[in-house]
């Protein structure tokens, strides 16, 4: 395996390796969210959020987009790479059913009843 084949092999596995990823990832799976979206969910610090989404990202497990001061991230679409479709797709199947995935979707599915742009403000203002 050259280097290179290494280096991804060891991103992935390490984005992997930490369950409030693999969380935000089951999240992404059906739709792209605002990162005060992904925040809301967790209750947890936006550096924290952050640094979790900039390892997923850079592993290729997740893309974003900025528009204006937001920032959107979702699952890679149809070209990405084989093995990252490959592990998203295991990542799907193995946690169907799970109580912490469905907890989650609970939260999401009130969460997007809001408006990001409110939510977003909301947290700014404490």
């Amino acid at each position: 395996m050259k280097t290179s084949g290494m280096e991804s092999v060891l991103q992935i596995t390490k984005a992997l390796a930490d369950g409030q990823r693999i969380r935000i990832l089951m999240l992404l799976k059906a739709r792209e969210l605002c990162v005060c979206q992904i925040i809301s969910v967790f209750d947890l610090a936006p550096s924290t959020i952050s640094k979790h989404l900039a390892i997923l990202s850079s592993a290729g497990l997740v893309e974003h987009r900025k528009d204006g001061r937001w920032a959107y991230y979702r699952l890679p679409g149809g070209s990405a790479d084989p093995v990252i479709r490959s592990v998203l797709q295991w990542i799907e199947k193995s946690l169907r059913g799970d109580e912490v995935v469905e907890r989650d979707e609970g939260k999401i599915a009130k969460i997007l009843e809001c408006d990001p742009e409110v939510l977003c403000q909301q947290m700014r203002n404490g």
